[in-house]
């Protein structure tokens, strides 16, 4: 009982002070006052407009309309950290107390003007009011701007609560103005912050007209375009909602929502009485009892996010979610406090406060509520109405003015009137560090005190509405979020669920492709072309993969790297090209083996004997240079595996070439041209001189233009090849043995008639066709052969070529050797000579006769002694062999000739 006639009596003495006659406009308008030492003015919304019925050009003041619960917590909170400062020792240390005179904006900018003029008019006489030392307000950021203009002229500090237009913390325009909180530029980025973790690329906008809206919508379009964000449309409603174009404007607002069902977020930065019309606008225009059209997320401004009275009967059900920033809270024991006396103490505290009076009678009239109860109702319409962050905003301001006046009346007596300038406050707030619930604030350059902002998200349980669930805390210092442990922060994780795009994301390997004149968030999804890719969603454009290396189909998320292609060890078809050439080469050696051993046998003399073992020999280097052309090449693999397949098959060809040729000699008849050529035969120059050529031709391939590994760069993979350097070299060097085949040839040809012991000529004649053949064969295919298997091409024609000399200048005799040893003997040798010599004597003797009947004197036949050798004349040459003798001369001549 004490204390609450303690309270009722400071009330009676706050209302006597309050009831002060003030001179000029603000005698005629309602303020909340209080006496003492410095005046602090407060000037807050108690109402949400101005009754303009009233068209008389006669000054007059116009009475302002619709109460709005949202202004009087915040100038009880002001009203409430005065009386706790003053009973602090920060202000009984200077034996000093703090006063103030609160007044009403209702949301109009004259209505403003005249109450800032009321607060800054110095008295004319001794009982005048006292001048203002510092104004704390207004909640608007149009209204600071009108305020601070006319506080500037006397710069009498301001500091405003929620006023967050960018434009005000400029200090050239307004060097008084300071604020509790930060400016907009940092909420719209907060914003835009959000929504780009959400993906929420396609928005629209809500503002009202003005330089706090419009500033706001500056900066929130410059932040979204650097994160890619659209606009899907922006909407700008007159700033009050007293403005007969008001309510056209909310029309317009809510059929462009409707019409827009892509846009499922919004932001909004109005007044929560602009909001209430949107909503109720909405329910009209979705006939009232299907909203599902119109829920949306909202993302509310601090200038409404706390107000439930925006939704007015809806539910979140039928608007969808509301995602909030508000202004960092403090604790607030001290008001909840506050807000517990005024409930028991119920009338006493409208004495000096006309803006509670009414709100208490405004309380009678529409909730009947009875005297005993109305208290409680009161308070509870205050608490539901309170915005946290706003309370705690206010508490800094009156804590920060308290400091400075402090610091100034350390060192002068501030009860003097006219000791104290408000400048010098001014300065003093600028300088001074204060203190509020034992941490440190100090204003920055701009005159604001950056902490960051909560977000909010509004929850409803049956039919209660909750809007300060804290579900994270945005931090200005590195633009990031950190999510609480509050029972909302799922439901707000769970937004990431809502898809507000113009667009569907295109998936990683599409890009967006935007058409001529559209927003950059309204896209086609086209697939990435061949050798691009994109790892990411919603890519611009597709990155290009290193061609050198990688490579990607058409739609790729990735570059594939390109394969290392060649023809490998493991390539089947290279397994049985190897297994082949080792056969072959198994098989040449068994045959040198055979030859060796049975090397003074008449098959192997007649084979060439030691030539033959060079045959081989260069048989087995041509099998040895195949197999080089499996496995990734280097440098010496490439040239060595042409050198040696040219010089060895050379070699080969002509040994056989020699071989031919002795043939031929053995079996001339004709004694001149059989002498011309015994002289011109000289086996082992004739191979040095032919093999000597090749290898001259392929030095200077090797020195002028040699070949060398090669990576061909392919779509999808990198070929490992042999470039052969010079084509001129390499196509001289397969020529040349060409000619020395065509020669083998030739000559094998013209002794196909050859006695069957010594009939090799026929088995040259094919194996050197076949080399021919094939060798044909290979130039088209080689030119026209890409690929892996391109040295598999040489390679067959290497081992058709090898095996072509093998089975027809070997095998036959490894098969008289082996299974037919009776022809392996010289009287095998002999009688298949006679038998020749026989057919060939005959032959030669017919065509003697007739060519003797043809032409007489052709031919001298010797009438000398019998006994004597007759020399036979043909065409004026001798023979060696007599003619009586002929069948044992020529078998004695070929016995002869054939161990040439």
């Amino acid at each position: 009982m004490a204390v609450a006639a303690l309270l009722i009596s400071l009330h009676i003495t706050l209302y006597v002070a309050g009831l002060v006659n003030v001179s000029g406009v603000e005698s005629s308008m309602a303020a909340a006052a209080a006496p003492g030492d410095i005046i602090i003015g407060g000037i807050f919304p108690f109402h949400e407009g101005v009754d303009r019925s009233n068209q008389s050009f006669t000054p007059h003041l116009q009475p302002c309309t619709r109460l709005e619960e949202i202004g009087l917590p915040i100038a009880l909170a002001m009203i409430n950290a005065i009386e706790v400062i003053n009973k602090s020792p920060l202000m009984s240390d200077v034996n000093i107390t703090l006063g103030y005179r609160i007044l009403d904006t209702c949301f109009d900018p004259s209505i403003t003007l005249r109450a800032t003029a009321g607060l800054t008019q110095q008295a004319d006489h001794e009982d005048g009011p006292q001048p203002v030392m510092a104004v704390i307000g207004s909640s608007s950021s149009e209204l600071s701007i009108v305020i601070a203009r006319q506080l500037t002229l006397k710069m009498i500090p301001q500091i405003s609560y929620s006023s967050s237009a960018v434009i005000l913390s400029d200090k050239s325009r307004f060097p008084a103005f300071m604020r509790t909180i930060p400016n907009d530029q940092h909420q719209t980025a907060a914003m835009v912050s959000l929504l780009s973790a959400y993906s929420w690329t396609w928005v629209g906008i809500i503002i009202t007209d003005g330089d706090y809206g419009r500033s706001a919508l500056d900066h929130f379009l410059t932040h979204a375009s650097e994160k890619g964000i659209c606009v899907a449309f922006k909407h700008i409603l007159p700033d009050s909602v007293t403005y007969q174009d008001v309510s056209s404007a909310i029309t317009v607002a809510a059929k462009t929502i409707l019409k827009t069902p892509k846009a499922r977020v919004i932001v909004s930065f109005t007044r929560s009485a602009h909001m209430t019309y949107l909503y109720k606008e909405l329910q009209t225009q979705t006939a009232g009892h299907n909203m599902a059209s119109a829920r949306r997320v909202w993302v509310a401004s601090d200038a409404w996010s706390t107000s439930c009275a925006a939704i007015g009967h809806l539910s979140l059900d039928d608007i969808g979610h509301i995602v909030g920033f508000t202004f960092k809270r403090g604790d607030l024991t001290s008001f909840n406090e506050y807000l517990s006396r005024l409930e028991a103490a119920e009338q006493d505290y409208t004495a000096t406060n006309p803006f509670l009076k009414e709100f208490y009678e405004h309380l009678n009239d529409t909730e009947g509520s009875a005297d005993t109860e109305q208290g409680s109702t009161a308070v509870n319409i205050l608490r539901k109405y309170m915005n946290p962050g706003t309370v705690f905003s206010t508490e800094m301001a009156v804590s920060a003015i308290a400091r400075a006046v402090a610091s100034i009346c350390r060192s002068r007596d501030c009860k003097t009137p006219g000791s104290v300038q408000p400048w010098q406050v001014l300065e003093a707030l600028w300088m001074e560090e204060f203190t509020l619930r034992g941490k440190s604030y100090k204003f920055d350059r701009n005159g604001d005190i950056n902490q960051g902002y909560d977000v909010i998200m509004w929850s409803q349980n049956e039919s209660h509405i909750h809007v300060h669930d804290v579900v994270a805390e945005y931090h200005l210092h590195n633009n990031s979020f950190t999510h609480t442990d509050h029972s909302s922060t799922k439901t707000f994780k769970g937004l990431q669920g809502i898809i507000s795009k113009c667009s569907t994301s295109c998936v990683p390997g599409e890009f967006k492709k935007t058409a001529e004149g559209q927003h950059t968030c309204c896209y086609e999804c086209m697939n990435c072309t061949e050798n691009y890719y994109s790892n990411d969603t919603d890519m611009d454009q597709c990155l290009s993969c290193n061609m050198n290396t990688e490579w990607s189909a058409e739609g790729s998320s990735t570059c594939i790297p390109k394969v290392l292609v060649f023809f490998s060890w493991q390539d089947s078809f290279a397994v049985v090209l190897l297994t082949f050439s080792t056969l072959g080469i198994l098989l040449t050696l068994l045959v040198s083996a055979l030859f060796l051993h049975q090397c003074d046998t008449p098959v192997v003399r007649a084979a060439g004997g030691p030539l033959s073992q060079v045959i081989l020999f260069s048989l087995v280097i041509s099998y040895v240079s195949a197999m080089l052309f499996v496995g990734q090449p280097n440098s010496f693999q490439c040239k060595a595996r042409q050198v040696l397949y040219g010089i060895s098959f050379t070699l080969c060809v002509s040994c056989i070439l020699v071989k031919t040729l002795k043939i031929l000699l053995a079996f001339q008849f004709d004694p001149a041209l059989q002498e011309f050529l015994r002289r011109l035969f000289q086996p082992f120059v004739i191979i040095s001189i032919c093999v000597a050529l090749q290898v001259a031709t392929c030095i200077c391939w090797l020195i002028l233009k040699s070949p060398s590994d090669h990576i061909t760069i392919n779509s999808t993979t990198l070929l490992s090849a042999c470039d052969e350097g010079s084509y001129l070299a390499f196509g001289v060097m397969l020529g040349y043995i060409a000619v020395l085949a065509f020669v083998c040839f030739i000559c094998a040809f013209k002794g196909r008639k050859l006695p069957q012991q010594y009939n090799d000529s026929r088995f040259i004649t094919f194996s050197m066709l076949l080399y021919l053949i094939s060798w044909l064969l290979f130039i088209p295919v080689y030119v026209t052969t890409t690929g892996v298997y391109l040295p598999a091409v040489e390679m067959v024609v290497i081992l058709i070529s090898n095996y072509g000399i093998l089975s027809c200048h070997f095998f036959p005799k490894c098969y008289i050797i082996l299974w037919k040893k009776e022809q392996n003997t010289e009287t095998a040798f002999i009688n298949g000579l006679r038998e020749y010599s026989n057919t060939n004597s005959v032959s030669q003797s017919k065509d003697s006769e007739l060519h003797e009947q043809s032409s007489p004197s052709a031919h001298s036949v010797p009438t000398a002694n019998p006994s004597s050798p007759a020399v036979l004349t043909h065409g004026g040459n001798t023979t060696s062999c007599t003619q009586l003798h002929r069948r044992s001369a020529t078998l004695h001549c070929l016995r002869r000739r054939i161990s040439i």
